[in-house]
């Protein structure tokens, strides 16, 4: 599992209904199930993965993220989580809205395409950035908005989001000094808990 659904279940209080949008293989929700004794269910589109949830013991939907969360009632959820799945998503802000609309709090991470790294290979070298967080080619990405820190929190300001924490990691998931400090520039994965009053 990666170390940052580590990171994310010490947000999840025990006992709580989750959605997982993007499940993948459903290792977060079979994580939480154990650490946390959550009940929920996954969001998948691809049915490998699917699979792979059915075959964890997960409880998955076939659905399609784009299409809305509309099967699903006003505040179902205590957390609605979607991890390295936002910037892959074409309508970002309706997805925003309907993970708070069914859930009590919302969870996402994502890339920070505002990291050092970034930044230097499209001044200097007038390219797309490769990356460790963002290891594809600009024609076979399966993200479709590439954003920054500063851009995500502005979004939520914009949406009277509130921002009730955030993490910001290294390439191995780890909290660094670095990003502690200088979060949109060292930052390389972000991780935020959002609600709204």
């Amino acid at each position: 599992m990666r170390p940052e659904l580590e990171l994310i279940s010490e947000w999840i209080r025990p006992g709580a209904r989750v959605l997982d949008l993007g499940c993948g293989d459903g290792a977060l929700l079979a994580y939480l199930r154990e650490h946390r004794q959550v009940s929920g269910y996954g969001l998948e589109i691809d049915s490998t993965n699917m699979l792979q949830c059915i075959q964890a013991g997960v409880n998955v939907i076939h659905a399609d993220l784009e299409a809305g969360l509309a099967d699903f009632g006003e505040s179902s959820f205590d957390y609605v989580i979607m991890t390295q799945t936002l910037q892959a998503v074409r309508q970002t802000e309706a997805l925003l809205d309907e993970m708070l609309r069914v859930g009590r709090q919302g969870i996402v991470t994502f890339p920070n395409f505002g990291f050092w790294r970034c930044r230097v290979q499209i001044a200097l070298q007038g390219l797309m950035p490769v990356v460790k967080t963002l290891p594809y080619q600009w024609y076979n990405t399966p993200n479709i908005h590439l954003f920054t820190l500063y851009d995500f929190e502005q979004l939520c300001r914009r949406k009277h989001i509130d921002i009730l924490q955030r993490m910001v990691l290294d390439h191995a998931h780890r909290p660094r000094l670095g990003p502690k400090l200088w979060p949109n520039l060292l930052g390389e994965i972000a991780l935020y808990r959002l609600g709204r009053a």
